[in-house]
């Protein structure tokens, strides 16, 4: 199936055209343009000119966004399934992420619709704050949550009132493309949103070293925002960072409720598993059992709790740091290939780390306030324990943006659509008596 996407509201044209595989069985879900820094100058050059006409006002931005948001509810089967071939994220995980894509669009709605009303109360005077587009975005996203991501990149920029260029990850581009196509039918102007395929070497470094976009909005790792912050010191860059979680087993926990949690979400995004040493061998016994439990394989089947990764060249990087752990002494279990981008979940007995892939490290801590350490910084921790005291000062303690109480971090957390402020600028209006 040719896919194509919209620069300026008119299908984009290539010579070169790429396929997008299943990374599960290889065969083919679609074919997109690879485009071309030639692309992207155009598509930025669209993206200024519909800024320039100034003609999508607020309330008309806050409908169509909310009309998305219905669209993509009562799509939410057709989204998941293009999510689960394109990505190999098993089908119940992608109708998550359908619904977390839907909520975020709704949210922006509602943020376009109250962020425009601040008043200033002055003893002088009255006032209220004027709020304007910052100008083009440009937005880049990963291969993972490919429907997520854009959604929480789009939809901000929609409701602050800013024509953007996406990039979506070369392996990944059908959701991106389906779910503009879908802002375009709730009433979106074709040209408000370009969308730019191919190759990030070609098509996303263009676009980041491209002097017009004001702000860049990226989600994925921090060393890639890094670089992109170098490439583009001109632009305001926001970041959405990749999910990096931590779960902490309090010796008071329920042990059977924490088994269960950690099959349906650990070995999705929580990295790091520390238990008390007082509970630690009879946890990561547990935890080392239900992983074989774990069905592994075809994203598409409804019993599939764990698909492939985006690639076999990721499969053997995650393949190479479970053969390293081991290598320096650390107890592994699981683990095993089981198709060219397919590997088993892996349990690593030793110091916390961050495993891309279905893997998980067990380690032993004596109290609290090593488990806080050792749990590090990032974007949701969990912490099982029936002790109200320790929850709350777990809570208070724990460098993450997002804490759980009695549950795994599994996805990324719900908080307030990241951007929709940061894309606009503020100027404070007073009117003298």
């Amino acid at each position: 199936m040719q896919l194509t996407p919209r620069i300026g509201g008119r299908p984009a044209s290539a010579d070169l055209w790429t396929d997008v595989l299943s990374p599960y069985d290889g065969s083919a879900v679609a074919r997109v343009p690879a485009l071309s820094a030639t692309h992207v100058a155009e598509a930025v050059a669209a993206a200024a000119a519909t800024l320039a006409r100034a003609d999508f006002p607020r309330q008309r931005r806050a409908e169509v966004l909310e009309a998305a948001a219905v669209l993509l509810t009562e799509r939410t089967e057709e989204f998941a399934v293009t999510i689960a071939r394109e990505s190999g994220t098993p089908i119940r995980y992608a109708r998550a992420e359908t619904t977390r894509a839907a909520k975020a669009t709704r949210a922006a709605a509602v943020e376009c619709r109250r962020m425009f009303s601040d008043a200033i109360d002055d003893t002088a005077g009255v006032g209220f704050v004027l709020h304007r587009p910052i100008g083009v975005v440009a937005a880049l996203t990963p291969s993972h949550g490919p429907l997520e991501f854009v959604a929480r990149q789009v939809a901000p920029a929609i409701a602050a009132g800013c024509p953007l260029v996406l990039k979506p990850a070369e392996a990944t581009p059908v959701s991106a493309i389906r779910f503009v196509d879908l802002l375009v039918e709730a009433g979106l102007p074709a040209d408000w949103i370009s969308v730019v395929t191919g190759r990030g070497a070609d098509a996303g470094h263009a676009l980041v070293a491209h002097p017009v976009p004001a702000l860049i909005a990226f989600a994925g790792g921090a060393e890639v925002g890094r670089e992109i912050r170098e490439r583009a010191p001109d632009a305001r860059v926001l970041i959405d960072p990749d999910m990096k979680a931590a779960l902490i087993l309090e010796p008071d926990a329920e042990l059977d409720r924490v088994i269960e949690a950690l099959k349906k979400g650990a070995f999705r995004a929580t990295g790091r598993v520390l238990v008390h040493r007082s509970v630690y061998d009879r946890s990561v016994e547990r935890l080392c059992e239900a992983i074989c439990e774990l069905q592994v394989g075809d994203p598409l089947d409804a019993a599939t709790m764990v698909g492939p990764l985006i690639s076999p060249a990721d499969a053997d990087a995650v393949e190479e740091e479970i053969a390293a752990a081991r290598r320096n002494g650390a107890e592994v279990t699981g683990g095993k290939r089981r198709g060219p981008s397919l590997l088993a979940p892996a349990v690593i007995e030793g110091p916390p780390g961050d495993v891309r892939g279905p893997v998980v490290t067990a380690t032993p801590y004596a109290d609290l306030d090593e488990a806080v350490a050792l749990a590090g910084s990032g974007t949701a921790a969990g912490i099982f324990t029936s002790g109200l005291a320790t929850a709350v000062r777990a809570a208070r303690e724990l460098r993450f943006d997002t804490v759980l109480i009695n549950d795994v971090p599994c996805a990324p957390p719900d908080r307030r659509p990241t951007g929709v402020r940061e894309m606009t600028a503020e100027k404070n209006v007073m009117v003298m008596p």
